[in-house]
């Protein structure tokens, strides 16, 4: 008994140890009948390096997912992505005597060269040949992409995608995580692109071949369900909107600031001025058609005292951020864009059209054997005239003026803004007119007011007993002439900041003019508070009359002064007493010259 029981422990063992022998062997070889997934994270890896989260040459990819590097990266996922795939070959056992010698490995079957030929592999690179397939190795397809890629890295990706987008699949877009999963794959190898990526993506990964299964990393098994992480760059546009008053307008530019030209976030205008503004943005980088641009829209507001002079948009584009190198130059009727305004928001729309991004994203005038295409990076720059009218706010409460822009990728469902603005700043006097008595005639007197700065006389409508400023004129004869109002105020609203010049020309009778004109000088200065969209310090105005400082009405808006005029030395009324005596005296005076005539002829006959 006890015998039949060592006996049975035997056999029990002896075929245990063979079903170990059988895994150990069984494990390395293909489960031909089972399905395969591919899995992909996306992540920004341009944040994550610049954060230090994340260092390429420590990371080794196995295709088994890590919870470690999915665990720090999380908060860089990036959502949107697509990526689409293509089974190229099947995976082929390769057993044949060769040279004496009998060789068996792993190739790869293409029945299409399309892919092959994009990748600078020809019929005549394969490592056999049979019934129309043509067998690769790995090392050989990996090497063809590798150095295809480097070469013209652009014209392999858009040729790899085309072919992708002709007889592949589309993945999921990745989610929040980043993720995106397919299931339910034949085995065989697959090409895999970045197909549509969304508003911040620069620059696609490169394709890439998987094996699904692969050999797992320590070359002892397969897995079935590989997880890459392919890396994206990113980046985006950038956006600046800038002001100056018009060199042909009162020969006054710009406001506070240093940017080129005098364009500046602030500046100052009078009412009638003409105003130019400036929008700069760096486009982003465009690497591949998958990174191409499918939107890139300004929308611009002015505010309600700034009107858009029309028919006047220009856009140009540079090589350098100094906008000195100009590669061309798009005017509206070049169908590169268009302009559309709504006049109740007091915005203008500027979108660029299918001709106008096919150069933004193809042009080769700039970039040639570079991975960069189109206009990557330069930098667009768009200008327009506008007009500051009499319903321009006075003072600190500027006039603010923004800009959006909207831009898009390949994955049209996602889209991002920038938001920028400048700010345009008028003033006021404020002229109280009395006289001392309290009897003259307001409606007699007359000044005018005249820029030293800039050299004109200011022009004005008289609109509700205010003045609002028209414009400029250099005769003096066309000048406005200032009336006060009944209160006895002349208002005079609408006014950059400069040195002016009050002249009082008519007065009532018998009252004395003004020796000399009044100097008014404001000044706009950059205060303490700051614009939460532009950053940039907000302008405070102060006002001195004939040197001495006071203080302006409004918030910092209206200069005040007042002009009081004296009656003038009374002289002898005519029929008065004062007449009376002159006209006694006077016939004295003659009486007495008769005498002295008389007197002397006497004289003069005596003395015959």
């Amino acid at each position: 008994m006890k015998k039949t029981k060592r006996l049975w422990a035997l056999l029990l063992a002896v075929v245990m140890a063979l079903g170990l022998i059988t895994t150990a062997f069984a494990a390395p070889t293909i489960d031909s009948g089972r399905k395969a997934s591919l899995s992909l994270y996306k992540y920004d890896i341009t944040a994550a390096s610049a954060d230090g989260a994340w260092d390429a040459a420590s990371y080794v990819s196995t295709g088994v997912q890590d919870d470690v590097v999915t665990d720090k990266l999380a908060k860089y996922a990036i959502q949107g992505v697509e990526f689409s795939y293509l089974r190229m070959a099947s995976i082929s056992t390769y057993s044949q005597r060769e040279s004496g010698q009998y060789k068996v490995g792993v190739l790869y079957g293409f029945a299409d060269d399309a892919v092959l030929q994009a990748i600078g592999l020809t019929k005549a690179d394969a490592y056999k040949r049979g019934s129309g397939v043509f067998y690769f190795t790995s090392d050989k397809l990996n090497k063809a992409l590798a150095d295809a890629l480097a070469v013209n890295a652009t014209t392999v990706k858009n040729a790899l995608e085309i072919a992708v987008r002709n007889g592949g699949k589309a993945m999921p877009e990745t989610d929040a995580n980043g993720h995106s999963k397919v299931s339910g794959l034949e085995q065989g190898l697959y090409l895999v692109v970045e197909t549509r990526v969304p508003e911040n993506v620069i620059s696609t990964c490169n394709p890439f071949f998987v094996s699904l299964p692969m050999t797992t990393i320590d070359g002892k098994d397969w897995n079935y369900d590989v997880t890459v992480y392919p890396k994206n760059q990113t980046g985006n546009p950038t956006l600046e909107k800038t002001v100056r008053e018009d060199k042909n307008s009162t020969g006054k530019n710009g406001g506070t600031g240093d940017i080129a030209d005098g364009y500046a976030h602030t500046a100052t205008a009078s009412v009638g001025d003409v105003v130019d503004y400036q929008i700069i943005s760096t486009l982003p980088t465009i690497t591949s058609k998958a990174t191409s641009l499918t939107a890139y829209t300004f929308v611009d507001t002015l505010r309600e005292g700034i009107r858009y002079n029309r028919s006047d948009v220009l856009i140009e584009f540079f090589r350098d951020a100094g906008c000195t190198d100009q590669i061309t130059a798009w005017e509206e009727d070049s169908g590169k864009f268009v302009v559309s305004y709504d006049d109740a928001q007091n915005t203008m729309t500027i979108g660029m059209t299918e001709t106008g991004l096919a150069d933004i994203n193809e042009s080769e005038s700039v970039y040639t054997g570079s991975v960069k295409r189109g206009y990557s990076d330069c930098t667009m720059r768009i200008t327009y005239a506008a007009t500051l009218t009499a319903d321009a706010q006075l003072g600190d409460t500027d006039n603010p003026n923004e800009v959006v822009l909207t831009w898009k990728r390949t994955n049209t469902g996602y889209f991002d803004t920038l938001q920028d603005c400048c700010h345009v700043y008028t003033y006021g006097v404020d002229v109280l007119k009395q006289f001392s008595d309290g009897k003259g005639d307001l409606t007699n007197v007359n000044f005018l007011l005249h820029n030293d700065t800039d050299g004109y006389f200011v022009t004005a409508k008289l609109v509700g007993g205010v003045y609002y400023v028209t414009g400029h004129e250099v005769k003096e004869s066309k000048a406005t002439a200032f009336v006060p109002n009944g209160e006895g105020h002349i208002r005079v609203m609408g006014l950059e900041d400069d040195t002016y010049t009050l002249t009082e020309t008519d007065t009532d009778k018998g009252y004395v003019l003004l020796k000399d004109g009044i100097e008014i000088i404001i000044t706009a200065a950059e205060g303490e508070s700051a614009c939460e969209t532009c950053g940039v310090k907000l302008l405070t105005a102060s006002g001195s009359v004939n040197g001495d400082a006071v203080d302006m009405e409004d918030g910092n808006a209206i200069v005040p002064l007042t002009v009081i005029n004296n009656p003038g030395f009374d002289l002898p009324k005519t029929g008065g007493y004062g007449t009376w005596m002159f006209t006694v005296g006077g016939c004295m005076l003659l009486g007495v010259a008769a005498f002295i005539v008389v007197r002397g002829r006497k004289h003069n006959r005596n003395d015959q």
